[in-house]
């Protein structure tokens, strides 16, 4: 049973698969806004669903700079709870790059757009992801790769679980574990501390 259940969670995306997925974004259409939404994942460890809800205001100051929190709703989370999310500077620096070219984008406007000029749904945005890591030649990732990995790699650094759980949203650090994948990193790492 254990087994299954191990085997059905999304892949934790490594640093060479990460980079093979932005090289290969950098050559489609639309490569900043796709690779800000990966990044914004990757960096930020949320939802898609939590991603595509965003608008330009949950992430822009009144002056057009990039907050260092977002704030989301109960209505934008998977739990009904709100909740804050910090963005790493790498990551508000991104969302700078990709805001400069949404010059004409207002407060409400969604912060990513489809080829029509609209919202993504979480849906929308869960199969965008799931082709392009497919098509990146990455086997087995999805959309909550992206979470699966910000957690991992937080926990790789000996961030523990509690703040993990914070970070996530999760409510139980019992959630939180199962996100975590060992790796071979992480046990060199523990031995070094005998």
């Amino acid at each position: 049973m254990q087994t299954a259940q191990i085997m059905s969670q999304a892949k934790t995306l490594t640093t060479t698969e990460i980079e093979q997925v932005l090289t290969f974004i950098s050559a489609q259409s639309f490569p900043l806004r796709n690779r800000v939404m990966l990044l914004t994942g990757l960096w930020s460890g949320m939802r898609v669903g939590e991603i595509a809800s965003l608008s330009v205001g949950d992430v822009t100051n009144a002056d057009g700079t990039i907050k260092a929190e977002v704030r989301l709703t109960a209505e934008q989370t998977k739990g009904r709870q709100p909740r804050t999310v910090f963005l790493p500077q790498k990551l508000r620096d991104e969302l700078a790059a990709y805001m400069a070219l949404r010059t004409d984008a207002k407060t409400e406007h969604p912060l990513f757009i489809t080829a029509g000029r609209k919202r993504f749904s979480a849906n929308v945005m869960a199969q965008h992801f799931h082709y392009l890591f497919k098509r990146a030649g990455v086997a087995g990732a999805s959309s909550h790769s992206m979470r699966r990995s910000f957690i991992t790699n937080l926990a790789t650094k000996g961030i523990g679980v509690r703040v993990l759980a914070s970070l996530a949203g999760h409510r139980s650090i019992a959630v939180t574990q199962r996100y975590i994948d060992v790796n071979d990193e992480m046990k060199r790492n523990a031995v070094e501390l005998i």
